[in-house]
């Protein structure tokens, strides 16, 4: 008689899905054809009804994929609750242009985004207050930890407690280190995952969950070197930088974008250092950027 569950997909590989059920483990499903006919690809992050085929080789059948929140394109995975995203402060120094891509791409996908900045141990106060001031205004939530030293782990771990989390940065900046430090009891289960795909599977990085605790999920995603802001245009940008909008009311014209129009209260701000000098050097690289796409 199968019996069905509700659990998680955690990871898919070419036509297996890997669902975790709180307090049974992992099953491997397939999902029934109906998914095809109806143009649906079970996503990482669904939830799903699986009906068990084998209990004891955890084997079973995606019945159902219920109802997403929203669904990532990149990543591809459903029913994200927040980003985290991962730089150092220094070694290697921020590249705030990347920083501000992928809150870009985070805001579009209206996926709140926690920054992380980790080294604090390697850092000075002032690199630190600089960072605050650029970051503070942008309506993400900014934390300074350190990974090797474990400071500020437990912060993360409130912030995760109970969602699920998409966690991002750039290569060398310590994010392995605190994926490992929140997670040291999702490596036994994941270890569970890797011995059922031991198969001589390819070992491209697909997108996969890890299990913190019983309801709180991260996934970790290859690092990024560049994110291309998609399907915008060039005079939306600002609405993606909130810290303008309280001088808007000051500027002449109307569609002021903030660059070489006279009288804009933005840039009256910005001279005043109420704006960071980091974040409007960004936009106006960022502007420039589409409009030079839009010509081509």
């Amino acid at each position: 008689m199968d019996k069905n569950m509700q659990g998680k997909i955690v990871k898919g590989i070419s036509g297996f899905y890997y669902v975790h059920v709180a307090g049974s483990g992992i099953y491997e499903c397939k999902a029934k054809g109906i998914f095809r006919n109806q143009k649906i690809k079970p996503l990482v992050g669904d939830n799903v009804t699986i009906a068990v085929l084998d209990e004891e080789q955890m084997l079973g059948n995606i019945e159902e994929i219920l109802p997403r929140e929203n669904a990532l394109i990149r990543p591809a995975v459903a029913n994200i609750d927040q980003a985290l995203v991962i730089f150092a402060i220094v070694k290697p120094d921020p590249n705030y242009n990347l920083l501000d891509r992928f809150l870009i791409s985070m805001q579009k996908q209206e996926i709140p985004t926690v920054i992380c900045f980790n080294k604090k141990d390697l850092a000075s106060q002032k690199e630190q207050e600089e960072l605050l001031a650029a970051y503070r205004a942008s309506g993400c939530e900014v934390l300074f930890v350190s990974g090797r030293e474990e400071e500020g782990i437990d912060r993360i771990r409130e912030i995760l407690r109970g969602k699920t989390t998409v966690v991002a940065g750039p290569s060398g900046v310590g994010k392995s280190t605190i994926v490992n430090s929140l997670t040291p009891e999702a490596n036994m289960e994941t270890g569970e995952i890797s011995r059922k795909i031991e198969r001589g599977k390819h070992t491209t990085r697909h997108a996969e969950l890890f299990a913190v605790e019983a309801d709180t999920y991260i996934m970790d995603t290859p690092g990024f070197t560049s994110l291309y802001i998609e399907g915008m245009e060039k005079e939306e940008l600002k609405e993606f930088y909130p810290e303008f909008l309280p001088y808007e009311p000051y500027c002449r014209f109307g569609g002021c974008v903030h660059l070489s129009e006279p009288v804009c209260g933005v840039k009256e701000a910005l001279a005043e250092g109420e704006i960071s000098p980091i974040r409007y050097e960004n936009y106006k690289l960022l502007y420039e950027e589409l409009k030079e796409r839009k010509k081509y």
